[in-house]
C-alpha cells in the first residue's frame, strides 16, 4: 500500500538561527569556531559525485551550497559564500549570494568567497583558540596552520592569532541528543526504509542479481522523497553476507541462500540504518533458522537493555556474552565461557560492535567514552542495535550446513527512559513474518 510522499519542510531560518546562537553561547572571549562546507568531489575527469553538504555545516546553517565558510566568535557570526554569477548559475544552479544568506541567518557580516584570503587574518587576530575539525581536509589544515604561524610572528605589533586548536566537541554533543523535530525526521526516514525493505523481501527470487534488489531499494527511496541511501547499500547473498562491508552487489541469487540487506534511506539529511536477512526463495533452512533465532533473541535482549543510564558499552558486553555462550552450547566454540571471552575466540563468529550513534551521519557524532569510561545512554539519543553471527564459508571445521551463513539484524532505537522506542520496529524480522511475505 502506497504512503503519501514525505516532503521536506521549507527552509526554517529560525531553527538555524537558534542553533547558531546556541553554539555561539558556548564560545568565550578569544575563541573562534570555523566550519567549512563540503566541496564537490571529482568522480572521474570533470564529472563530480552528487553533492551532499557537510553535516555539521548543514546542522548550523541549512545551507546546501558548496565551499562556504562559517565563522563564529562570542559576539559575531559571519559567512563567506559563493558569489552571485549569472554565467555559472546557468550551468550549476542559482546561488543564494551573500546578501540573502546574511538576511536568512541574521549574520553580522557576509562576504563573497573570494574575499576569504584577504579577510581571514583579520578574523583570526585576537583569538587564542581555534575550534576546527582538524584532519578532515589536509589543504584547509595547512592553510589555517600557516595563517596561525604568520600571526604568531606579529607579536611585536601587539597582535596575535590562535596558538591552540581544539576539536569542537560541544557542537557534536548538541547533535548527539535529538530534538522532537529531528526524531520525526528519523521516523520519516525509517518509514521510507520500511517500504524499500519490504518490497525486496517480497520480490527477491532465485536467478535475480543483488544489484536488482539494490535498484528496487533506491527506486522506493527516491520515490518517497529521500535522496537515496544514507550510505552504500549492502546487498549480500549467500556467503557474501560474511563480508561485513560487502558493496559489490553483483552476484546472482541462488535458491537456498539468504540475502543480508543493510540499507537505510536518508531523508532531509537524517538517515535510517536497518539490516534484515531473508531467504532468496520461500523458506529458511533449519540451519539458517537456528542461527537466525539466536541473533534475533540477542537483538531483542540488547534493545531492552538500551535504557537511559546504562553504559553504552555494557549493551555490547552483555550481547557478546550471550552469543558466545550460545556458540559454546552449539559446539562452535570450545572451552568455558570465561575462557572464550578472555581469549576472544568468539570473534571468529562475531567481530563487530553491537551498535553506534545514528543521526545525520550513519555513524553519527558524539563521544563514546568520558574520562575513560563508557558514557551512559541518555534520553533523546538514537542508537543502532545490530548483533550478528558469521560462519566462514571456507572453514572446514564448521559443519557444512552452517558454512557461509551470515546473519545481522539491525534496528534504530530511541533512548526513552526505561522504555526504548524502536523506530524501525514495523520492518518485518520474525521468521514467520518474513516467510509470509514470500508466499
Amino acid at each position: 500500500m502506497r504512503q503519501p510522499v514525505l516532503k521536506s519542510k521549507e527552509y526554517d531560518a529560525d531553527l538555524f538561527r537558534k542553533r547558531i546562537r546556541k553554539i555561539q553561547k558556548k564560545l568565550k572571549k578569544g575563541e573562534i569556531l570555523i566550519l567549512f562546507a563540503a566541496n564537490h568531489k571529482i568522480r572521474n575527469r570533470d564529472v563530480e559525485y552528487k553533492f551532499r553538504q557537510n553535516s555539521d555545516f548543514y546542522y548550523l546553517t541549512g545551507i546546501k551550497e558548496e565551499d562556504s565558510i562559517l565563522t563564529l566568535t562570542e559576539d559575531k557570526v559571519g559567512m563567506f559564500c559563493l558569489p552571485k554569477d549569472k554565467e555559472r548559475e546557468i550551468w550549476t544552479g542559482i546561488r543564494l549570494g551573500k546578501e540573502k544568506i546574511k538576511s536568512m541567518l541574521d549574520l553580522d557580516y557576509s562576504y563573497d568567497l573570494n574575499d576569504w584570503e584577504k579577510q581571514k587574518s583579520a578574523i583570526l587576530i585576537g583569538n587564542h583558540t581555534l575550534y576546527y575539525f582538524f584532519g578532515e581536509n589536509p589543504d584547509r589544515d595547512r592553510e589555517l596552520l600557516l595563517e596561525c604561524k604568520n600571526l604568531s610572528e606579529r607579536a611585536r605589533e601587539g597582535k596575535f592569532g590562535p596558538h591552540r586548536i581544539e576539536h569542537p566537541h560541544f557542537l557534536h554533543e548538541e547533535r548527539l541528543v535529538k530534538t522532537k523535530e529531528e526524531i520525526q525526521i528519523l521516523k520519516n526516514a525509517a518509514e521510507i526504509t520500511k517500504i524499500g525493505h519490504m518490497r525486496i523481501m517480497r520480490e527477491s527470487k532465485p536467478g535475480m542479481y543483488e544489484y536488482e534488489l539494490e535498484a528496487l531499494l533506491e527506486q522506493e527511496y527516491l520515490k518517497f522523497g529521500s535522496i537515496g541511501g544514507g550510505y552504500g547499500h549492502i546487498v549480500a547473498s549467500g556467503k557474501n553476507a560474511c563480508i561485513l562491508h560487502y558493496v559489490n552487489n553483483d552476484d546472482r541469487l541462488l535458491d537456498g541462500d539468504l540475502v543480508l540487506v543493510d540499507s537505510g534511506a536518508e531523508w532531509n539529511y537524517y538517515t535510517a540504518d536497518v539490516t534484515r536477512v531473508f531467504p532468496v526463495g520461500k523458506r529458511f533452512t533449519e540451519a539458517q533458522k537456528t542461527i537466525y533465532e539466536v541473533v534475533l533473541y540477542s537483538q531483542k535482549n540488547a534493545i531492552r537493555q538500551s535504557v537511559a543510564g546504562t553504559a553504552f558499552n555494557e549493551v555490547h558486553e552483555k550481547t557478546v556474552r550471550f552469543l558466545a555462550d550460545c556458540l559454546r552450547e552449539m559446539g562452535f566454540l570450545k572451552g568455558s565461557l570465561d575462557e572464550i571471552l578472555e581469549k576472544e575466540t568468539f570473534k571468529k563468529f562475531y567481530m563487530h560492535r553491537t551498535g553506534h550513534y545514528l543521526g545525520m551521519d550513519v555513524h553519527d557524532v558524539g563521544r563514546y567514552f568520558l574520562d575513560g569510561k563508557s558514557r551512559p545512554l541518555k534520553d533523546g539519543q538514537v542508537v543502532t542495535v545490530e548483533p550478528g553471527l558469521y560462519f566462514d564459508p571456507s572453514d572446514d571445521s564448521i559443519p557444512k550446513e552452517f558454512r557461509g551463513i551470515g546473519i545481522r539484524i539491525e534496528d534504530d532505537i530511541l533512548i526513552n527512559g526505561k522504555e526504548p522506542i524502536n523506530l524501525t520496529e514495523s520492518i518485518p524480522k520474525e521468521i514467520s513474518e518474513i516467510e509470509s511475505l514470500k508466499t
